[in-house]
């Protein structure tokens, strides 16, 4: 992107009055560039079947573009009008409490061809609508799609097909997810069973798995609609969402939900093929839990689904009590979008809706639609992102550490939980904000992603770590790829529950962790509750595997009178590689210190800042190759950062400091240092001089002075 987005969802449609006019105008004075209208509201724009009305549609494109503001259209399909569901009552999802009924956004079948002709008509029609619109930029598709537990006739024949297409003979699939448990083998294509009763975790985690590519399949399938209609200057985008709910391993909850995960039912890696720019929405703790890590985490997943910069189409401004921000908390929220290579920042909502479910998920405007505190803080991001855009627009990424994510691992431990209140999500996230903490930058990588993002076309490793949190199902080409990236230097740090069975959740029956002893230098064939057992000192919490060394140090054996005698955490070189295992829910600081040695082995010291959190360094490289360091401060207490580099700009400011020099950093404060670069030489010195006034100029309330 040539200039940094920042923008709202707007909905005219929803105002209690007209006043359009007003808003765009309050916008304008923000520094708001762009607005996100329309996929919500299908029932507006076709009122009855076959009556269409892009009125205020059309409305709000004349006005924008009169004032200077670009759109981001979204096909209006994950919402259904009441017509169509009295047309055809099978449109609604049947999931595995039963039938839906009307009223909720996403209850519909995305496979039903009643539901797919009409949604591809109004696509159609509301793309010939805004067509003319040079101030449309982009266009969004459906929204936070999923397959919303689809067990749907036509889903389960479709299935069924997939499944004869896959395993060919009903022996191969008995065979495979083991039905003759409990009687479920099958004789013939035509006893297969209705999904909703399956008790078998490999043919359920299919099933999954053959739902995900059919939310992948409708995004595609509206892509290519849409691209009939696009100029080539325009994208299409996503809004991705994530898991919904709460940490409960963190120490730092609140009661309301948030952005938390990998989202289970739709795989994003899949999905992405139908975008040329990823898009998610990502919401998160706030006030005194406000870490960043739900913010980077979202990020470095999204950003890793195209090796390229991102967009945040919607995050909090406000909404619910726990969410109202601490002053600098917005403006530090939205620098830390940037920091993980988004290209823009979108708020839902910019007004506050004053009826229905999301009454009280407030926007930049609260209910009195008057420009208030929240607005305040926003309009200076605005007005900073529009100074700062030229120089950090080319900002990019360039991590040398993995972690590797899994659906269908993710399935498994759906199925063998290692505790009831613990999920995949749990442990996800103890293993990824670890490394966030101690600000070692990593790309979320899908396993599938692995073949084709692990090594650049030359041949080398495009990664120097990898951290493989629970990595229950995997393929044996899976396994071959990370064995040869050990054994050629590569550092592999895996967790318990990983390497266990294959993508059908079938276990395998050698010795575990499978095809993988030689280079842990280890093995298990036990498991248990830890009970009394500790790690230095610290209880180890709901799951622990019983460590034999085979070659391998032990990092940390367990205390305990009885399983004393195994380790709980190892490390073994492995040719020119090492491999780290931990073997148990340990807590967060555990795993620091196997990262920290980690670390070591994988030589990445010097790119990894000594600083930790509440001080985050989120660093990456300019187009004109200059380094580029967003300094995040994650604390309501003021402190000052020595300078870790040679010579920097900081770019808010306008100051330079050198190595050692004292940075300020207010409270959820934000320091942005480009390193001075050997090119700067060739720029004019007045020139860059005028550059950083400006911006000091408009940015007079800086928080380093705060």
């Amino acid at each position: 992107m040539e200039n940094l987005i920042f923008g709202a969802a707007y909905y005219p449609e929803y105002m209690p009055y007209e006043r359009m006019g007003t808003d765009l105008s309050l916008m304008k004075r923000a520094g708001i560039n762009t607005v996100r209208i329309a996929e919500s509201t299908w029932s507006t724009w076709e009122p009855n079947e076959g009556e269409f009305d892009f009125s205020i549609l059309i409305k709000t494109l004349e006005a924008t573009s009169a004032t200077g503001i670009n759109v981001i259209v979204g096909t209006p399909t994950y919402a259904i009008p009441s017509w169509l569901e009295k047309k055809d009552p099978s449109v609604l999802v049947v999931d595995h409490n039963g039938q839906r009924f009307y009223g909720s956004r996403q209850i519909m079948d995305i496979v039903n061809p009643t539901f797919r002709f009409h949604a591809e008509r109004i696509i159609r029609k509301m793309m010939e609508a805004v067509r003319p619109y040079r101030n449309v930029t982009g266009f969004q598709l459906d929204n936070e799609t999923k397959y919303y537990d689809s067990c749907t006739p036509i889903m389960q024949k479709m299935f069924c097909v997939y499944m004869q297409s896959k395993f060919g003979t009903v022996e191969n699939l008995n065979r495979t997810f083991g039905l003759a448990y409990w009687s479920n083998s099958i004789g013939k294509w035509e006893d297969f069973p209705d999904m909703r009763g399956c008790i078998h975790a490999g043919l359920n985690s299919e099933f999954d798995r053959f739902r995900r590519s059919m939310a992948a399949d409708y995004l595609k399938w509206q892509s290519k609609i849409v691209s009939e209609y696009k100029r080539d200057d325009q994208f299409i985008t996503h809004n991705f969402d994530f898991n919904w709910d709460v940490d409960k391993l963190s120490d730092k909850q609140q009661d309301a939900p948030y952005s938390h995960g990998m989202q289970q039912s739709i795989n994003h890696y899949e999905s992405s093929e139908a975008v040329t720019l990823a898009g998610c929405d990502i919401y998160h703790p706030s006030q005194d839990a406000l870490t960043g890590a739900e913010i980077a985490y979202g990020g470095d997943e999204i950003r890793a689904l195209k090796n390229a910069p991102y967009l945040v189409l919607e995050t909090e401004t406000q909404g619910f009590k726990s969410w109202t921000p601490y002053p600098g908390q917005l403006r530090l929220q939205a620098y830390s979008h940037l920091a993980s290579g988004a290209c823009g920042v979108m708020y839902w909502n910019w007004h506050s809706i004053h009826n229905s479910a999301e009454t009280y998920w407030k926007g930049v405007l609260s209910h009195d639609l008057e420009p208030g505190t929240v607005y305040d803080e926003v309009s200076r991001i605005g007005r900073e992102f529009e100074e700062l855009s030229p120089l950090i627009s080319t900002f990019r990424k360039q991590n040398r550490v993995c972690l590797v994510i899994d659906t269908v691992s993710m399935d498994a431990i759906k199925s063998f939980p290692i505790d009831k209140n613990i999920d995949y999500n749990d442990v996800l996230h103890l293993y990824y904000d670890a490394l966030y903490e101690m600000n070692i930058e990593c790309d979320v990588l899908d396993v599938n992603a692995l073949p084709a993002k692990l090594r650049s076309d030359d041949g080398k490793w495009n990664y120097d770590m990898m951290v493989t949190p629970m990595l229950y199902c995997v393929s044996d080409d899976t396994v071959k790829l990370i064995k040869e990236f050990t054994a050629q230097g590569g550092v592999l740090v895996s967790s318990f529950r990983s390497f266990v069975s294959d993508r059908e959740l079938t276990v395998y029956h050698d010795r575990l962790p499978h095809g993988l002893n030689d280079v842990f230098g280890m093995h298990y064939d036990q498991f248990t509750d830890p009970g009394k057992m500790t790690l230095q000192g610290t209880p180890v919490r709901a799951f622990a595997e019983l460590v034999i060394t085979d070659g391998a140090e032990t990092m940390e054996a367990y205390s305990h009178r009885y399983w004393g005698k195994y380790a709980g955490i190892t490390k073994h070189d492995y040719k020119d590689g090492c491999a780290y295992y931990i073997a148990c829910l340990c807590n967060k600081d555990m795993i620091k210190k196997v990262y920290a040695d980690a670390r070591k082995s994988a030589k990445l010291e010097h790119i990894v800042p000594k600083e930790q959190w509440p001080v985050i360094i989120r660093s990456g490289v300019l187009e004109d190759g200059a380094k580029l360091h967003y300094v995040l401060h994650y604390s309501e207490s003021a402190e000052n950062l020595s300078c870790p580099y040679d010579r920097v700009t900081e770019l808010i400011s306008g100051k330079e400091y050198n190595r050692g020099d004292s940075i300020p950093l207010g409270d959820w404060g934000v320091s942005i240092l480009r390193e001075y670069s050997p090119a700067d030489d060739i720029h004019n010195e007045k020139s860059n001089s005028k550059s950083n006034g400006d911006i000091c100029q408009v940015m007079c309330a800086d928080d380093n002075t705060r």
